[in-house]
């Protein structure tokens, strides 16, 4: 299939359908080579004519528990890799493949977890998994593009309530405001993305790919244009004293005391 090896994620084929599985258990925390690898696969299977839809799926106990703030410092969700690339930069390549994809969310999909799981083309997860764009709770602005992709799935006002609350939703929750596709047994969110890939794979490939271009259009360059601006805000709130509360708070399992600077 031409991919090299990779560290943080792993690839098989069946059939038509593709998976692509982070490998960071049991939170599969985000950083810029794992998203860098996931567009790197991304890529290779828009040249292989016999891959026609991919299930994105995380091994452990969560599908994203959001950008690593803990191992990797404070600034861990915009932190520049050894090959000097930024993540919203390798974010943005994700958007910019043809394949459609369907994201098996088994557990947690938090802050840019949400992210990820919301530039699929569907969501199939579980009454367990539990949905929150938490980043307003960590004094943080919300990122990974969300705030131009979430409006577009679930409505501005819900977006809205979501990034302003950081309010946790469950799999049944998710399903019903239309963020997640499909409600599973927990022990069946892999095998039914499996089979949600399959049925969209059966239908013609050149087809598939020029509806979902014209169904995504604009999608990309929106994504594009709204990470630069999160980006730019979430540079000066890293360096609050609301933001170091929130990190912190969240690590102590506590409710944080924002001061407004």
């Amino acid at each position: 299939m031409g991919h090299g090896s990779y560290e943080h994620i792993a690839v098989s084929e069946s059939g038509f359908v593709a998976t692509i599985e982070v490998r960071r258990a049991p939170n599969n925390f985000i950083d810029t080579d794992m998203v860098g690898e996931i567009a790197d696969a991304l890529e290779v299977y828009d040249r292989v004519t016999d891959v026609r839809a991919i299930v994105l799926c995380s091994d452990g106990k969560h599908f994203c528990a959001g950008a690593d703030f803990g191992s990797r410092g404070a600034d861990g969700v915009a932190r520049a890799t050894k090959r000097g690339r930024h993540l919203y930069k390798e974010a943005q390549r994700l958007w910019r493949t043809g394949k459609p994809i369907v994201a098996a969310v088994q557990g947690a999909a938090v802050g840019a977890g949400v992210g990820l799981a919301v530039m699929a083309d569907f969501r199939v997860t579980c009454p367990e998994a539990r949905f929150s764009v938490n980043f307003t709770r960590l004094g943080y602005h919300p990122g990974f593009g969300l705030t131009a992709s979430l409006p577009r799935l679930i409505g501005m006002q819900q977006a809205t309530l979501l990034m302003y609350t950081g309010r946790r939703l469950t799999g049944e929750e998710a399903l019903r405001i239309g963020l997640a596709d499909y409600c599973v047994a927990q022990d069946q969110v892999r095998a039914r993305a499996v089979e949600l890939a399959a049925e969209i794979a059966s239908s013609a490939p050149l087809s598939i790919v020029a509806t979902r271009e014209t169904m995504r259009r604009g999608l990309a360059e929106a994504v594009a244009r709204a990470t630069e601006r999160e980006f730019e805000e979430q540079d000066w709130m890293r360096s609050t004293a609301d933001f170091k509360e929130g990190t912190k708070a969240m690590g102590e399992r506590r409710a944080p005391n924002f001061q407004a600077k």
